[in-house]
C-alpha cells in the first residue's frame, strides 16, 4: 500500500484517574523530523516515545502533542518539616530575650513562615504510567497511519491516471516520427526540382541529407526509455511501501527524457505534445512528493 505524508490521528485514553490525550499530524518532509510537546513531568518518556513513533512512520514533519490530566487527591503530600521550625522558634526565643520583648509566637504565626509546609508530589510510578501514554500513542498512530493509507490510496489512483495519459503523448510521438521523416524528404525533393528544373535528381544525395536530419530528430531511445520509467513508475506505485524516494529518482529520469525530445524536437505537433507530456512530469513530481 501507498502511505501519504498527509496524516492526522486522535486518541484518548482513561485508566484509573489518569488521562492522556494524543494528537499527531504531519506534512511533507523529505526525512523524520519529530516534534513532541507535552508537559514538562513526561520529558523522561520521549526517547520512548521516539523509538515508538519510528515504528509507524518513516518520513515526514509529524507533530505530537500530548496532554495529561491526573484527578487523582493523592497528587501531593504536605510535609511539615520540625528541623526548620524548631531552628524559627529558637531564633525567635533568643530575639525575645535579647531585646526584652514580649515573646508571642504562636502555631499559627510559626506554621506561615517559609518551608515549615511544604508540598510534596507523590512519587510517579513511571511503569504504570507509561503502559497508560503508550496506549494512547499507539491509538492515535493507528489512526494516523489509516488517515496516510486513504490519502495514498487516492494518490496512487491520480498518478497512475496521469502516466496513462504520458503513455497516450509517448505513443503520438512514436507514430508522428516516421512521418517528420517523410514529410521532410517531400520537401528536400520540391526544393531540389525547384533548383535543378528538369535536370536529373540524385536520390543518394537526397537519402543521405534525409539521413543526416534523422539523427538529428530521432527520439527512438527517449521514447523507450520514457515508457520503461512510466511502467517502472506503475510497478512501483502497485507494490506499495516506502517508495517515495525511489518513484522521486524516476520521475526526475523521466523529466531528463522530455527534455531531451524538446531539445530535438523540429515539429510544432512534437513540440506542443512534448510540453504536455513535460508539464504532466511535472505534476507527477510534486504528488509524488506526497508520498513517504
Amino acid at each position: 500500500m501507498i502511505k501519504s505524508m498527509t496524516g492526522f490521528g486522535r486518541q484518548e485514553v482513561t485508566e484509573g484517574n489518569r488521562k492522556f490525550t494524543v494528537e499527531i499530524k504531519s506534512v511533507n518532509h523529505r526525512y523524520l523530523d519529530v516534534n513532541i510537546k507535552m508537559p514538562k513531568k513526561l520529558n523522561f518518556f520521549e526517547s520512548s516515545i521516539r523509538s515508538l513513533l519510528k515504528e509507524y512512520m518513516e518520513r515526514g514533519k509529524v507533530d505530537l502533542f500530548i496532554s495529561y490530566e491526573d484527578y487523582s487527591e493523592k497528587n501531593g503530600a504536605l510535609k511539615y518539616n520540625e528541623d526548620i521550625a524548631g531552628q524559627y522558634l529558637a531564633y525567635l526565643n533568643e530575639m525575645a530575650e535579647h531585646f526584652k520583648l514580649e515573646n508571642d509566637i504562636r502555631v499559627s504565626t510559626l506554621s506561615r513562615y517559609p518551608e515549615v509546609f511544604t508540598m510534596e508530589e507523590q512519587t510517579i510510578d513511571e511503569k504504570e504510567l507509561w503502559s497508560v501514554l503508550e496506549k494512547a500513542i499507539r491509538g492515535a498512530c493507528e489512526q494516523f497511519v489509516a488517515s496516510r493509507i486513504k490519502e495514498g490510496e487516492h494518490l496512487r489512483a491520480d498518478l497512475c491516471d496521469k502516466l496513462d495519459g504520458m503513455l497516450t503523448y509517448v505513443d503520438f510521438i512514436e507514430e508522428r516520427s516516421p512521418i517528420l521523416l517523410k514529410e521532410y524528404k517531400e520537401r528536400l525533393e520540391e526544393k531540389v526540382k525547384e533548383l535543378l528544373g528538369d535536370k536529373q535528381i540524385d536520390d543518394a544525395r537526397i537519402a543521405t541529407e534525409v539521413t543526416i536530419f534523422a539523427d538529428k530528430v530521432c527520439v527512438d531511445e527517449e521514447t523507450v526509455r520514457l515508457k520503461s520509467h512510466i511502467k517502472s513508475t506503475k510497478e512501483t506505485l502497485m507494490a506499495g511501501g516506502s517508495v517515495g524516494r525511489k518513484l522521486d529518482f524516476i520521475a526526475q529520469e523521466m523529466n531528463r527524457e522530455a527534455n531531451t525530445i524538446l531539445s530535438k524536437a523540429n515539429d510544432l505537433e512534437i513540440s506542443d505534445i512534448g510540453i504536455n507530456l513535460k508539464t504532466d512530469i511535472e505534476k507527477v513530481r510534486e504528488q509524488i512528493q506526497n508520498i513517504e
